[in-house]
């Protein structure tokens, strides 16, 4: 598969009789979720296809094809929903990034000091937080938060990141 696959929901469980579904949406608008047709599995193999449904809270309600019983609705509790990156569209705003965009990249100080690169890009709750991945052979990762004083500089068409290291993280070796 030549697209990223971005996790945009998870099945919460079966919702009333009639075989829907809830799932708890991780995007911006949770009813995007009826938009995007067939949702994919962690395999990038098709999974479910939501139809006819509501936005409730940060979630959606909605029958799905092929029709489910409540039964096996709820034997799909837990299933991460995924769609490929190429299907979003571009972020809107010049400081605006889809976090998976960021993954890979390389990651320099403001003097051009090569850091290490993005392992991977979180959000715990508190903020998005970068884990870098250290050019150090030896050290062990560490985390910078996704803010434009830690990383002031984004260039995904030049391939890298500038990073203010905060002074809290540590070198550690493993």
């Amino acid at each position: 598969m030549g697209s990223k696959l971005i996790l945009v929901g998870q099945v919460a469980g079966a919702f009333g009789v009639k075989g829907e579904v809830r799932v708890t949406a991780f995007t911006a608008d949770p009813g995007a979720l009826l938009s995007y047709g067939t949702l994919l599995d962690a395999n990038g193999a098709p999974a479910l296809t939501l139809t006819a449904g509501r936005v409730e809270q940060n979630a959606v309600v909605a029958g799905v094809q092929p029709s489910l019983t409540r039964e096996s609705a709820q034997a799909l509790r837990g299933l991460r929903l995924f769609i490929e990156r190429d299907r979003l569209p571009p972020a809107d705003e010049e400081d605006e990034f889809y976090l998976v965009d960021l993954v890979g990249l390389k990651v320099v100080s403001p003097i051009g000091e090569a850091l290490g690169r993005v392992k991977f890009a979180t959000n715990f709750g508190a903020g998005d937080l970068l884990e870098i991945a250290p050019a150090t052979p030896g050290e062990a990762s560490w985390y910078a938060p996704f803010t434009k004083a830690v990383v002031p500089e984004v260039d995904i068409a030049g391939g890298r990141i500038v990073v203010n290291r905060p002074a809290e993280v540590e070198v550690e070796s493993e």
